[in-house]
This record gives structure tokens, sequence and C-alpha cells, in this order.
């Protein structure tokens, strides 16, 4: 006999990091959509329900609040992300189905409050369509025609919509302004499934971004590190529109890869000391868990700009690259450290992802302050 599917673990208060899977906005949704659909068949929305996911897994899902009433079924599936720090953990994935006698046999799908609404070209959306990605959306119909199939079958159709109450709030802390994605979250996933610590949910943001800045026409992108280098970056670069700023986080190599299969012709950097230490050092991913920050690139840098030697041997000693930033800053050296700090970076960066684009390194303090700005021709020169 076969194993039953693994169940969805509930939706819990705290999270501690660790390996945990977890299920996309679009699988829970699904799941709501075959609890709701089901509840118009049998009378009552039910507890629990199989719902297959785009990777053809069956998995069990739990499932609150089925309400019937007459030809309309409604049922919430709580999303639980695992162990991904994902913003849209615990959201309320809600799917109404109403019956409809119309003859046609039709299975129609549409958002609801909280899912948000397209307003620009170049998501492989329709501007004003809920944002509710092709996977998901097809994955919804599919589980809904399988499981609605003798409701189909006598002519009715079935009207489904997606909604997730109170998402709104939660689509704030996303990418989904910055993507012309308004009033909500986005309906995602291509397998159903996410995987641990963001490789899931965030690197595939940075790639979004980064194709939707490109099929808008944008053939410049900058990347920064965070929200306090992105404003930086937007400070500094007031004529290029919203859409070519990324925050690509730790993700550099997505990032790269990313933007020269798009063909951008410019690649901007916003980072401070720590970042660009870690692009020097030629890490594909920079988070502090991966790698250390090298202490003899910063020491080397110092050594370049003129430092004495018993600075260099404590910034070769210190914990942090800030110790390196903020010492050589009292002694008149920073721009100097910085400046050879960022051509060390484009070097890395050139030699790990070669590619026909201009790149330029733009260096901000830690109050989110011009140091100083690289272009590649200043690589051989001052």
């Amino acid at each position: 006999m076969a194993a039953d599917p693994p169940r969805l673990r509930k939706a819990t208060a705290t999270r501690q990091r660790g390996q945990r899977t977890g299920y996309t906005t679009g699988a829970n949704a699904a799941a709501a959509a075959v609890a709701a659909t089901l509840g118009l068949l049998r009378g009552r929305v039910p507890d629990e329900v199989f719902c297959r996911l785009p990777n053809d897994q069956e998995i069990a899902f739990s499932i609150c609040e089925g309400e019937l009433d007459g030809d309309t079924a409604r049922a919430v599936s709580i999303k639980d992300a695992g162990d991904d720090p994902d913003v849209t953990h615990g959201a309320r994935l809600t799917a109404t189905v109403r019956r409809v006698a119309d003859g046609r046999s039709e299975v129609r799908l549409g958002g609801g409050p909280g899912v948000g609404t397209v307003t620009r070209e170049g998501l492989g959306l329709a501007v004003g369509s809920p944002a509710i990605n092709p996977v998901p959306r097809r994955n919804i119909l599919d589980n809904v025609r399988r499981q609605g199939a003798a409701l189909l079958a006598s002519g009715d159709s079935l009207d489904v919509t997606i909604a997730a109450p109170g998402a709104e709030e939660i689509a704030l802390r996303t990418l989904n302004p910055r993507l012309g994605i308004l009033g909500g979250i986005s309906i995602l996933g291509t397998t159903g499934i996410v995987r641990p610590y963001s490789t899931a949910a965030f690197r595939a943001s940075v790639i979004q971004g980064i194709e939707v800045a490109a099929r808008q026409g944008q053939r410049s992108v900058v990347f920064t590190t965070g929200g306090r280098s992105e404003k930086f970056a937007m400070r500094q670069l007031p004529t290029l529109a919203d859409a070519c700023f990324v925050q690509m986080g730790d993700f550099i190599k997505a990032a790269f890869q990313t933007a020269i299969r798009q063909h951008m012709q410019h690649i901007y950097i916003g980072a401070m000391v720590g970042k660009l230490t870690k692009m020097a050092q030629g890490l594909a991913v920079t988070h502090a868990w991966k790698e250390a920050v090298d202490r003899d690139i910063l020491a080397n840098c110092a050594s370049a700009v003129g430092a004495s030697a018993e600075l260099i041997a404590e910034i070769r000693a210190a914990e942090t690259a800030r110790f390196a930033a903020e010492r050589l800053t009292q002694e008149g050296r920073h721009v100097a450290f910085h400046r050879e700090l960022a051509r060390r970076a484009m070097h890395s960066l050139r030699d790990c992802y070669p590619g026909p684009y201009q790149l330029s390194v733009l260096v901000c303090d830690f109050d989110g302050q011009l140091i100083t700005r690289v272009e590649e021709n200043d690589c051989d020169g001052a």
C-alpha cells in the first residue's frame, strides 16, 4: 500500500531557521479551491484535502473556515512557508467557488481582496488581471476541473475567486509595488514547494525583477544589497526608472547571469564595504553564513592606499569589514580605500561574469551617503 502523502504542518507563531520545506501561495490557493469545490459536491467543506501540486505531488492540506451557502462554497488554507523567511507565511489563502447554471461547463478564475492587480506590461500577465502567475493559475484550474468533474458534466460552470484577506499590508514588504503589482500579494509557485532560506523565494524575485525591467525596454539595471543601499543608488541615479533597481540581496551570481542573459548594457552596483569585499572574493552568494569576509583583501587595500603597518595588522585581525572602513575614515584615507576595494570587486565580477556590458560601482557609507563612484575605465588608472 502506498504511503500517505506528507501532511501540511500548521502555521506556528515563531519559526527556527532550518531545512523544513513549505508550500507556495499557489499551492495553498489550489488546496482551498479544491476544498470549496468538494464542498459544493458533498454539502460540506472538508477539514482536509489532497491537492496535486505543479510538480505532480499529491499533498494533504488542512482547511479551516469552510462555509457553504447554496451554490457558493468558501474555504481557507493557511500558508506555511516552512523554514523559509517568506513574508507570506501565515497568509490566509481563500477560495470562493460558485456554481453557475449557464450550460458552458467552464472553470473561470478571478482575484479577490489581498491578491494584487497587474498594472504594468512585462510580467507575462494581462494588465488589469489578478497577479496569479501562469503555473499556479493552470494548477488551480486543473485541480478544480478534476474535483468538480461531476458538476461540469451537468453543464454548470464554476467561478473561482482567490483572495488573501489582509495581505495588502504584506504586499508592501514584497517587490510587488516595484513590479507594478498593486493592492496585494502574488499567487506564485512553479513547483508548489518552498525551499528554506529564500533560495526559492528571494532568488526568484531577483530574477523576475531583472526580467521585468528587460521586458519594459530598460537596458540598465542597478543591483543593491538592501534597502539602504537601494535608496542611496536611487539618489545617485535619478534618471533611471524604478524598474531598473533590483535588490539582489546576497544573490550575485543569479543577478549577473540574468542581467547578461537579458542583454543589459549597463550594470550598476550599489554597496557598502562588507558586500564589496565579498564581491572581491568572487563569492556567488554573499550571505554571512556562506563565508566570512576575507580580511587579507581589506588589509591589502589599506596597504595600497598608504595605511600604517600597525593599522594594516589591526585590520587583518579585526572581525568586520566595518572596522577597516571606520579606521581609514579617521585617517582620511577612506575614499582611496573604497576606490581600491571597488576596483578589486569590479575585476572579480568581470572574471566571474564576462559579457558585453559596462560596469559601475557606487559605494556608500553606513548612513547611505556617497563615498565614491568607480567606472570601469577607472580600473587601470587612479
